[in-house]
């Protein structure tokens, strides 16, 4: 007698967990999903057109985990609003919403999916997990009726939440996150009362999840890493790329290096408004990475992790990241500086005028350093080493320190911190340094192209970022770039929903 559908489904779940606690590391994969958007309109579609243009999107992403199933892969995370997209008010995301239980409720939706009905997004999901024996990870809205009685319900009498969810190999509801720090246009969606930590157990370490713009703040990036101790980040985004300092790879890949931990960060991909870029990045660099600016097809990638990075001999040790700046008896500032804009920040720069030298450049209570050589200076290229300590933003301001070494767009010097995605210039050697008030320092290296570098530079425990043998390839950027939480002025539009 051949065992029923239910019960060898049970044992090749049992027998995929012994084996994941059996190994020291795990397969994970990301999908960079080329959304399908809907109409702009200002009236809300029906319920039935919501759930059409979402099937459309859960095709794609379908035919992705049941790829990354074949191949392996323990854990698919896909993108912030790679179910529906992102052109909505508050009132025309509402059809594309559906109430999200707390993951204590025991629930396999695929399995009892008139539970909390109507789930249809959330069956789908949760039968995807079930199918291909795979954790499963997706973004999608999150409503909550209220009413009078509580003072702080909105007008139309209900709650909106950006929300990812996360559905194991059985299809089981896991986790269940509300996004915290809202971007700027995502007024269809409420601010949580107060910041969500999540984090879950998996044969392949802890887990903790948040989305996009939250990396950027202390909660609740730090606190899940710093303070709950989490193995991996789970993090769908869609993220805009911003050169010289934010474009998706090189920001996320220095965030995982600095925090010690993998973060698995899935993006949406959609070339008009400059968004791409995901990957698999660790506490010793980018396991895989994908970048694309120029076609519009999505993209699975998948790489070996560690399960618990912290344990393993090539984790690094803590990092004093003023220690060396700080220690230079002769600090003098360069004469020859020149204030430029990155965005809406003022940077204090001073060019590099040698192929080689030993430059300091200082803004507010910081000081960056610089000893590098030039290994083939091309004449129509300028660099510049710059400072900026201050508050970032026009609406919701939080407090950076960066130094940086970074090539000018053009031979003339008000260019110099505008977007620029190639370079000639290699060096032979670098040294970067500053004294941050701040242990909380991200490492950049960007080179021609907008690619990464692993493996060719390296963070001193006394805070310097050094180059190891010289760039292979031009070099766009080199920078340190910090973050004084503590100076964050508060967020003028997270009041109680």
């Amino acid at each position: 007698m051949l065992p029923s559908r239910p019960l060898l489904h049970a044992a090749v779940f049992a027998l995929a967990v012994l084996q994941a606690f059996a190994s020291k590391t795990f397969i994970a994969a990301v999908y960079e999903h080329a959304v399908i958007l809907p109409d702009d309109t200002d009236e809300p579609v029906s319920p039935d057109e919501a759930l059409a243009l979402m099937n459309k999107n859960m095709d794609v992403l379908e035919g992705a985990i049941k790829e990354a199933a074949q191949q392996g892969a323990h854990i698919i995370v896909t993108p912030e609003d790679g179910i529906y997209g992102w052109r909505f008010t508050r009132e025309t995301i509402y059809p594309y919403l559906e109430d999200i239980p707390d993951p204590v409720v025991n629930w396999i939706p695929c399995t009892d999916p008139t539970r909390f009905a109507p789930t249809p997004v959330q069956e789908r999901l949760s039968c995807m997990a079930r199918n291909n024996s795979i954790y499963v990870v997706a973004n999608i809205g999150d409503k909550k009726l209220c009413n009078s009685s509580d003072p702080s319900c909105p007008s139309d009498g209900r709650y909106q939440y950006n929300t990812d969810i996360v559905f194991d190999p059985e299809g089981k509801l896991v986790a269940r996150y509300h996004k915290y720090n809202l971007f700027r246009r995502e007024t269809q969606f409420n601010y949580p009362k107060e910041p969500e930590v999540v984090t879950f157990e998996t044969p392949f370490g802890k887990f903790g999840i948040f989305t996009c713009f939250d990396i950027l703040f202390r909660e609740p990036a730090v606190v899940l890493v710093s303070e709950l101790q989490v193995d991996t980040v789970l993090f769908p985004t869609a993220w805009m790329n911003v050169l010289p300092f934010l474009t998706a790879v090189e920001f996320h890949s220095a965030w995982a290096m600095a925090m010690g931990v993998n973060l698995l960060s899935a993006n949406t991909h959609n070339i008009d408004l400059a968004m791409t870029g995901d990957g698999l990045f660790t506490p010793e660099g980018p396991a895989a990475y994908h970048y694309d600016s120029e076609t519009e097809e999505g993209r699975l990638l998948l790489a070996e992790l560690s399960t618990r990075p912290r344990l393993s001999p090539t984790y690094h040790p803590a990092v004093n990241w003023s220690s060396y700046a700080t220690s230079i008896k002769k600090f003098p500032g360069e004469k020859d500086t020149f204030l430029g804009a990155v965005r809406r920040d003022i940077f204090t720069f001073s060019e590099l005028r040698r192929k080689a030298g030993n430059y300091t450049v200082c803004q507010g209570d910081l000081c960056c350093h610089l000893v590098y050589r030039m290994s083939n200076k091309s004449k129509d290229e300028v660099y510049v080493l710059g400072a900026f300590d201050g508050l970032h933003g026009s609406l919701i301001k939080y407090h950076w320190q960066i130094c940086t070494l970074l090539k000018c767009k053009s031979t003339d010097l008000n260019t110099c911190g505008q977007p620029v995605e190639m370079a000639q210039t290699k060096f032979e050697m670098f040294s970067l340094s500053g004294t941050f008030g701040t242990s909380y320092v991200f490492p950049e290296v960007l080179y021609s192209g907008v690619e990464l570098a692993p493996g060719e530079f390296e963070v001193l425990r006394d805070g310097r970022l050094k180059s190891k043998h010289g760039t292979s390839k031009p070099l766009l950027t080199a920078t340190l770039f910090g973050r004084l939480y503590e100076k964050d002025l508060p967020h003028p539009l997270r009041t109680s929903p």
